[in-house]
């Protein structure tokens, strides 16, 4: 699937799959419809968790899958969800984190990069201060455990120009590798490119969170 970050990096590594009882709560088995109303509604608990769900069952069934499963099997029902959608969002966030993980030092070196070009204040102009690596990777650890109880849109607006910035880093270091190795340049700017796209769907969906319409 073009344009969104998850091609960047090797795909977290897929999880055992669901057994039945494990959809209980959502009253409908492992059938595709049922599998996006469980993403929809363990990203709605899940991003609630810090304020206090609507249904605590639900966020205590979604806790104990958690601590089960793990959360690469919830992050598994995002997956397919739409860029601009609560589940998609959290996907992207999720996503984000497993590639700085993987590649800490090479993650760092695009945002440093990136932060050296002078545009970049144009990038993130009206947004907080970009996180770095290591901040990212953190916050989304505790939006991702369910323990966030800060802005959620401003969080979001936050990992929106991680990327922007992350991007422009992919293309300066594109720039300097296209005379030696024009296939690596072509593969940055590609990553570039689809990091821009999430970064627009995190922003849209940042935008949705404050009109209170992102499911």
């Amino acid at each position: 699937m073009s344009g969104d970050y998850r091609n960047n990096s090797p795909r977290p590594h897929k999880p055992k799959p669901f057994a039945p009882i494990d959809f209980e709560i959502f009253a409908g088995g492992v059938d595709p419809s049922r599998v996006s109303e469980a993403a929809h509604m363990s990203a709605h608990a899940l991003v609630h968790h810090g304020r206090g769900a609507d249904d605590p069952e639900i966020t205590r069934r979604l806790v104990e899958l958690a601590d089960q499963q793990g959360l690469d099997a919830i992050a598994e029902m995002w997956a397919e969800s739409p860029a601009r959608s609560l589940p998609g969002a959290l996907w992207r966030l999720y996503a984000l984190r497993a590639a700085t993980q993987q590649n800490p030092e090479r993650i760092a070196a695009y945002f440093k990069a990136g932060k050296e070009v002078a545009e970049v204040s144009h990038v993130v102009a009206g947004v907080a201060e970009p996180p770095g690596a290591t901040e990212m990777s953190a916050m989304a650890d505790t939006i991702l455990s369910g323990a966030f109880d800060g802005e959620f849109d401003i969080a979001l607006e936050r990992f929106a120009a991680f990327c922007r910035v992350v991007a422009l880093g992919q293309t300066n270091h594109a720039d300097d590798a296209e005379q030696s190795d024009s296939v690596h340049a072509a593969k940055l700017t590609r990553n570039s490119h689809q990091l821009i796209k999430t970064a627009e769907d995190l922003e849209h969906a940042a935008v949705a969170w404050r009109r209170g319409d992102l499911d």
